[in-house]
């Protein structure tokens, strides 16, 4: 199996990608290499075939599971992992693709209308269809992310058009049933490829699958019964949603087809960078600068938090370096209860400045510390002083 692509370099996707988003690019694939669309094209055909592989494996929880554990070997059946083929994939028979794409069969029918590998089951071009997802990418403040907001934005999605009712037809025109499809939207085109003989359903080409032909379009949308317009949506982003995440709005995404439900928008969430903390889940990780005298003796200094500052006690002889923890001054936690904790990473000024008075209190204080450790700290500022006169 060793000349056989990453499913997922198959797909063109992540290994992390979502089902939605495994299925966004198996519909595109697929519609690209349809024998249908490439009579003729041997590579084309490889490819169909290929992609179809992938997406059996990866659109299947448990498959995807042992694929990304053992890859290819998992479905070996001399690898030793029980694996007998891939369900419909075991062989093509010289009939054509029937039973072989019985898995893909709501997504090929809504591309290309139904009837694939010569089944009696054909999709309904007029049955009410559910409108396209749409995606929108909204960049918020870090605070925002912490805190939760609510954000209005506008869009561009396609609706039914007001003029027409989404018919096409201008109001008080006639439209006839169409002549070559019969009125039922959909043509039979047999194909022989590689596979065998195959028989697939198209939409019709006269009336563009509705089964009508429109005899004065409208003059608002053309005649395609759809028209683009602007939306606003309010939409509430929850406190503790961090970068990358999405929310999904429902029914705020492409009109429905011939009565069918609208699509959903999903929004997917930017956090700008703080310039004081990072996050990593729903901790925060800050630097603080305390006075040497601080860290010595020890002493009260003020924490920024998000929500302000706060006052803690350094403990004395703190090092520079130390990290410490607040609980419960990080981010809210996504739609749970509690937050995350704040880390404070102390480090200690050294003043670069002293006054005489200030070096004197420093070269006694010196002093007292010995000579243990080299000349000791008593030393450099003899030297140092010594060195300017």
């Amino acid at each position: 199996m060793a000349d056989k692509r990453d499913y997922y370099e198959v797909l063109g996707v992540a290994k992390t990608a979502s089902d939605d988003e495994i299925k966004s690019a198996y519909r595109k694939l697929a519609k690209k290499y349809h024998p249908d669309l490439n009579p003729g094209d041997k590579a084309a055909e490889a490819s169909f075939k290929e992609i179809n592989e992938a997406y059996e494996v990866l659109s299947d929880k448990d498959k995807r599971s042992k694929y990304d554990q053992f890859g290819h070997a998992a479905f070996d059946p001399n690898a030793g992992f029980g694996g007998g083929g891939f369900g419909g994939f075991s062989g093509f028979s010289s009939g054509g693709f029937s039973g072989a794409f019985d898995g893909f069969g709501d997504i090929l029918n809504s591309m290309f209308g139904g009837g694939f590998g010569g089944s009696t089951r054909s999709a309904n071009p007029n049955a009410p269809m559910r409108g396209d997802d749409l995606r929108y990418n909204l960049t918020i403040a870090f605070d925002e992310a912490a805190f939760g907001v609510n954000k209005e934005i506008s869009y561009r999605r396609e609706e039914k058009c007001s003029v027409c009712g989404g018919s096409g037809a201008k109001p008080g025109s006639k439209t006839s049933t169409c002549t070559k499809c019969r009125g039922t939207g959909q043509i039979h085109v047999q194909q022989n490829t590689m596979f065998g003989s195959m028989m697939s359903t198209r939409a019709c080409d006269a009336c563009g699958g509705t089964g009508k032909v429109i005899e004065q379009p409208c003059e608002s949308c053309k005649g395609s019964g759809r028209t683009s317009k602007v939306l606003k949506v309010n939409v509430t982003i929850p406190a503790g949603i961090d970068d990358g995440q999405t929310i999904r709005v429902g029914g705020k995404g492409g009109a429905g087809y011939n009565g069918g439900p609208d699509g959903d928008l999903l929004v997917t969430i930017r956090v700008k960078d703080h310039k004081q903390f990072i996050r990593e889940g729903f901790n925060l990780y800050t630097n603080l600068s305390i006075p040497i005298t601080t860290a010595v003796l020890g002493g009260e200094v003020k924490v920024p938090t998000l929500s302000g500052d706060v006052k803690y006690n350094i403990p004395a002889g703190t090092q520079s370096g130390t990290t410490f923890r607040l609980r419960e001054l990080g981010v809210q936690k996504l739609k749970q209860q509690g937050k995350g904790d704040l880390y404070v990473n102390v480090a200690v000024d050294i003043p670069k400045h002293l006054t005489d008075e200030q070096r004197e209190l420093f070269e006694k204080l010196a002093e007292t510390f010995g000579t243990e450790h080299g000349e000791g700290i008593g030393g450099i500022f003899k030297r140092k002083k010594t060195k300017k006169k």
